[in-house]
């Protein structure tokens, strides 16, 4: 018997934020960033929240370490909140997550609602029970994954992604497509994970070049916004596969962002899963004919799987070069020696990431040594 559920309520669209004046007078705790707070960013927040008792946390920094977590328990604990908002990319609603769920089980809060706000249009983070923390000592991400992570409350305004610079808008964008596609061919698939995949890729092929060209461009930042949020319920039902695998170990390594890594290896993962050759007679893996659906639905030539699947490959390739992005890890400044040195570690560390288990062909260290090779300069 197989299970699909989404817990979290969803507000969208323009004027999505007006949800924030049902919070009423409670005390509020906010976990955000630095920059939500200098740019005035987290005013958008307050303004909704007038006769709320607010204290901001924003202490918190891309791939947040476990000190920090222990920091935010530590201020939770002291004001007790009703309503904690968690307000920026998947570090913050990942930080917040982590705080919520810790300070649950350890300290004196137990109960209060749990509202995301994401500010750029990629990890998907306000709809999934996963959240990512790092142990900087060990060079190591650690994945939390519990449905009690999952947010009460998701609010999607477009309003709120209009200032994101076009290299981050790149970097989500490419994150929200490599989600998607992981959990459309993902083992633990289902109709329903499926149906929104494909609608997420749809938006992201459709839209995210029109948002990196144009971030005023309000319609494509609301599509995409809703694409990120789509392919987060896909994945956090049937989870992801070996992309994810590695740039977890990567991002950890070198600190490159984690969208960029995922971009980095999408084109060669869609090749390693297709595993085209030695097929004849049209007698193509699920994973192959998946990729020919998606390019399909997209309008990509797609005479059979092979071409399919070829053609999903250069359509990533086409929107990594007119993003401008880095197609190498030595472009991301990603030290070669050091690569050679750790690759071994990182084909391993990959091999044992909770996401590979559901990727659809089975790797070995090789095969990820391999895939590495080629992202490599």
């Amino acid at each position: 018997m197989n299970n699909f559920k989404i817990k979290t309520q969803i507000y969208f669209g323009q004027g999505a934020l007006e949800r924030l004046e049902e919070v009423g007078n409670k005390k509020v705790f906010v976990v955000t960033d630095p920059f939500m707070v200098k740019s005035g960013m987290i005013n958008n927040i307050t303004e909704k929240l007038k006769s709320a008792n607010i204290t901001i946390f924003s202490d918190i920094v891309p791939d947040p370490p476990i000190e920090l977590i222990v920091q935010g328990i530590e201020e939770l604990q002291k004001v007790k909140p009703e309503v904690l908002i968690a307000l920026g990319g998947g570090s913050s609603i990942d930080a917040a997550k982590a705080i919520m769920d810790f300070a649950k089980k350890i300290t004196s809060v137990t109960d209060m609602e749990f509202i995301a706000i994401p500010t750029t249009s990629g990890t998907g983070s306000e709809v999934t029970s996963f959240s990512v923390i790092t142990d900087k000592t060990k060079g190591t991400k650690y994945p939390l994954v519990s449905d009690d992570l999952l947010p009460d409350v998701a609010i999607l305004d477009p309003e709120l992604v209009k200032s994101v610079p076009g290299s981050i808008t790149a970097d989500t964008g490419m994150d929200v497509i490599t989600h998607a596609l992981e959990a459309y061919v993902s083992t633990n698939a289902s109709d329903f994970s499926d149906a929104l995949a494909e609608k997420a890729l749809i938006l992201s092929f459709k839209y995210l070049l029109r948002a990196y060209n144009n971030g005023e461009d309000i319609e494509a930042r609301e599509k995409m916004h809703n694409a990120s949020c789509l392919a987060g319920i896909a994945f956090n039902s049937a989870s992801l596969g070996l992309n994810h695998g590695i740039a977890h170990v990567l991002g950890g390594k070198f600190h490159v962002p984690h969208g960029r890594t995922n971009a980095l290896l999408l084109p060669y993962i869609v090749d390693f899963n297709a595993d085209i050759v030695g097929y004849e007679n049209n007698e193509f893996s699920r994973a192959a004919i998946k990729y020919a659906n998606i390019a399909k639905l997209l309008g990509l030539p797609c005479s059979n799987a092979r071409a399919g699947v070829r053609s999903i490959v250069n359509e990533i390739k086409k929107l990594q070069k007119e993003m401008n992005m880095p197609t190498t890890l030595k472009a991301c400044g990603v030290s070669m020696e050091e690569l050679e040195k750790l690759k071994e570690e990182i084909a391993n560390s990959a091999l044992l990431d909770a996401c590979t288990a559901t990727n659809p062909k089975i790797p070995t260290p090789l095969n990820v040594i391999e895939i590495i090779g080629k992202i490599k300069e």
